[in-house]
């Protein structure tokens, strides 16, 4: 099957979780992807049976996600080949047992038959009441055959075949439970797709497995068209033509950091053709063997790219990349498309954005918001602006990487907003880890705090992570401290450039700089609470 320009990919059909309902209009079935956690519903037209497209779905899917898959499938049908022949074997020797037990049950009622008999000759004084309770004792037990016993013993119903449970338990994850709770949770699912499906051990060949995990996480909207076919289409500004359909622009990528590493990858699950650049070449290699190309220099990526996106740390990082030494400036050419996703000032930003014109080319600033696990899921919020047509060449890539795009007009707008979203995020980030230390030194329950918490109105995933982490002092970077701190800076900064007072961030800088001197910098935000606790 085939939606769109994606390849199609092997799966499963299963039955769906309980809470799902199917889609209205042609009839589906509930597939699950090898190789993949991957699940969807596919009509059956988009649908082909494995074996017979196997050699030339192979042959046109040369990816090694793709070969993963089919290997995931080929173990799978060996095992299952493995079982199905246990099962005969065994059916046999039990077919050889009920034989077995129905002689010997026979023989037991033909000699119980024989004792009666005699006991009916000897009783001669007996009346016709004793003759019939005696066979009726007689009949009752040759009719309880060992094997009439073990059926009246089971409770499965007739012609009902069992189920194998372990095929058809669908795993859920964290991000297909929130999903069941928030926007699909009203829709009504049936229970099940057995009911259509002819075996919950089908194997078909459907779409893109990129493509479903997004149809699930990104609380996407299922429409029908007017060609009868499911399209899905993103609720937000970067839906312009339904499905993903990956531009035929060749894109660029230039940083592979917490952020940089999730957007790549989403971007090559959804078919996008990237070329990469890291500082560190190393971090290369995993998207190299996920079918990315390497670039040696940021000039040659953007002179052999149609669109390059680069995500850095900080200004200073940001301006080397464009105008060092092979920096993005040298293989700027007229048409050429820069995207900036560093989170930065706006002078910083502006700066950039006159230097790339004035070689002829175009630029877009685009700061995302959201952390590496967000980064990860292709969740992220783009906040872009500068040219409106480049933005909206960028589509399927913003689509591939998050949840959502805003447009917010001219250069250095974008930066602004962004600063002032982790300025907000920094500041409560603070005030949780304040709170939390309050609570222990007056002798109250962190984990109760957070309990009441997550009962009231700062209910967030945000608000319960970060507080798991510190509860479990695990500061596994999601997002850099050190980042934090710097977008606090920048955004006091940009109050100071208007005369806006920012005492909150203020303060809140303050604590981070006290985390930093604790060798905190590397660690998650959430560490800043160890600046309480020192």
């Amino acid at each position: 099957g085939k939606l769109g320009r994606y390849p199609p990919w092997p799966g499963k059909i299963v039955n769906p979780p309980k809470d799902l309902k199917k889609p209205r209009g042609k009839k589906c079935f509930f597939v699950k992807f090898f190789g993949t956690e991957d699940h969807a519903w596919i009509k059956v037209e988009q649908l082909k049976p494995y074996h017979p497209h196997k050699e030339e779905m192979i042959k046109i899917n040369k990816g090694k996600r793709f070969q993963q898959a089919v290997d995931a499938v080929e173990e799978f049908l060996r095992k299952t080949k493995g079982k199905d022949q246990a099962s005969s074997h065994n059916s046999n020797e039990e077919k050889n047992r009920r034989n077995s037990s129905e002689e010997r049950g026979k023989q037991s009622a033909g000699e119980e038959k024989r004792k009666a008999s005699l006991s009916e000759g000897k009783l001669k004084k007996g009346t016709g009441e004793g003759k019939k309770r005696v066979s009726s004792v007689s009949s009752e037990r040759g009719s309880k055959s060992p094997l009439k016993r073990a059926q009246d013993q089971s409770p499965r119903k007739r012609g009902r075949p069992p189920k194998d449970e372990k095929d058809l338990t669908i795993p859920e994850s964290s991000t297909v439970k929130r999903v069941m709770t928030g926007t699909v949770a009203g829709f009504k699912w049936p229970p099940s797709v057995s009911e259509h499906c002819p075996s919950p051990e089908c194997f078909v060949f459907s779409i893109q497995p990129a493509v479903c995990y997004q149809a699930i996480t990104k609380k996407l909207k299922v429409c029908e068209e007017e060609t009868g076919s499911t399209s899905i289409q993103a609720a937000d500004s970067t839906a312009v033509n339904g499905s993903i359909t990956p531009t035929d622009k060749k894109i660029g990528f230039l940083g592979l950091g917490l952020m940089g590493s999730g957007i790549v990858s989403n971007l090559l699950k959804m078919g996008h053709t990237v070329t990469v650049w890291n500082r560190t070449a190393e971090k290369c290699d995993l998207f190299i063997q996920e079918g990315a190309r390497l670039g040696r220099t940021p000039a040659e990526v953007v002179s052999t790219c149609d669109i390059t996106f680069a995500c850095v740390s900080d200004p200073k990082a940001a301006k080397d990349l464009v105008l060092g030494p092979s920096g993005v400036l040298q293989g700027i050419r007229p048409g050429k498309c820069y995207v900036d996703m560093s989170t930065v000032d706006a002078d910083t930003v502006t700066e950039l954005a006159q230097v790339i014109v004035s070689r002829g080319g175009r630029f877009l600033e685009a700061p995302v918001s959201g952390n590496q696990q967000l980064s990860n899921d292709g969740m992220l919020v783009i906040l872009a602006a500068g040219d409106r047509g480049l933005y909206e060449d960028c589509s399927s890539c913003f689509q591939a990487m998050g949840k959502t795009s805003f447009f917010l007009g001219e250069v250095g707008n974008a930066a602004k907003m962004m600063l002032i979203v982790n300025m907000v995020q920094g500041s409560f980030m603070a005030t949780i880890a304040e709170g939390l230390t309050l609570a222990q030194v007056t002798g109250q329950s962190q984990q109760t705090l957070l309990d009441i918490l997550n009962q009231g109105q700062l209910a967030s995933i945000f608000l319960d992570q970060k507080c798991q982490n510190i509860l479990q002092g695990n500061f596994k970077p999601d997002f850099y401290l050190k980042y934090i701190q710097k977008d606090l800076r920048l955004a006091i900064a940009l109050g100071d450039s208007v005369n806006h007072p920012t005492p909150m961030a203020a303060a809140a800088n303050e604590v981070y700089k006290r985390a930093k001197a604790l060798d905190q910098s590397d660690n998650d935000m959430s560490a800043v609470y160890r600046a309480y606790i020192h």
